[in-house]
């Protein structure tokens, strides 16, 4: 029987009307949540991520702004707009876009930004607070996973999970969260042998590594949820992840589709992100 598609677009539309019920309340308050995306360069696919998180973030009625800079802007000009909006009390999420420009380094960029701000969770404030189970802001992607996972009334408690990638932005943080939540966790990345015999062994396997069908039917256990963060494309330009989607859905219990799945989910918890920003910065 195949899998049971975890509907990224379907929950992410319920947490932003959650987002903007409680928007609602805030701005009743006197209070307008606001967002300064700062985009530098002109990467066509930075450009429609950045529009759709505009879009998103004024349906849900938070006061979304993106700043458009020059692919020839000097660090220090947008160091200097990061301390200056760091400042403005009435901004509450600060978000630059990645990839910068390559004379630029990303994480002295993410680093200026105040942790109070940052709703990425990029900041290696943010990255602390999650490793030791503090209050912070966790990272969109690994937090909409645990969503989706929360979403089917998943128990992780006990759980073997499997996260293929190791990156700052997914890989690391998406264990730490399983882990929070009792998962026995075991992170797989390129240089792991036999990448099968780990996978094998997993109720649930997250994989995120950007690699089209890094993981396969026979890699996964009967029954195995899994979660497909990869944004590839195949041979004729269509969307698709690192998971092999229809051969893997004839094994798996649960999946998330690409698109569809995680994408939409990434964006709702920048919103989420937002507001919570707002609600601490007025509570």
């Amino acid at each position: 029987m195949a899998a049971h598609l975890i509907d990224g677009n379907a929950l992410a539309a319920k947490i932003r009307a959650d987002v903007a019920h409680r928007t609602a309340a805030l701005k009743a308050r006197g209070i307008e949540p606001r967002l300064a995306i700062l985009l530098v360069g002109d990467d066509p696919a930075s450009d429609v991520y950045t529009r759709h998180k505009v879009k998103d973030g004024t349906e849900t009625g938070l006061a979304a702004t993106l700043e458009r800079y020059p692919a020839q802007m000097a660090e220090s000009e947008l160091l200097a707009r990061i301390r200056a909006l760091n400042e403005d009390r009435a901004v509450h999420g600060i978000l630059v876009q990645l990839p910068l420009p390559r004379h630029m380094d990303a994480q002295k960029v993410i680093e200026a930004i105040s942790p109070a701000k940052d709703v990425d969770g990029f900041h290696v404030a943010s990255a602390g607070a999650l490793m030791v189970g503090r209050p912070g802001f966790w990272p969109c992607t690994p937090y909409g996973c645990m969503k989706m996972l929360e979403s089917i009334g998943y128990e992780l408690r006990g759980k073997h999970a499997v996260v293929i990638g190791r990156s700052n932005i997914v890989g690391k943080p998406m264990a730490m969260m399983l882990l929070q939540k009792n998962a026995t966790v075991t992170i797989c990345h390129s240089a792991t042998p036999d990448l099968g015999a780990f996978t094998r062994q997993a109720d649930v396997i997250v994989a995120a590594v950007g690699k089209r069908n890094i993981l396969t039917a026979d890699m996964v256990r009967p029954g195995a949820v899994v979660i497909d963060v990869g944004m590839n494309r195949d041979e004729a330009g269509k969307l698709c992840g690192d998971v092999d989607f229809e051969a893997v859905r004839q094994v798996a219990s649960h999946i998330t589709p690409v698109p569809g799945g995680v994408g939409p989910m990434t964006r709702a918890m920048l919103l989420v992100n937002t507001l919570e920003a707002a609600e601490r910065a007025s509570a």
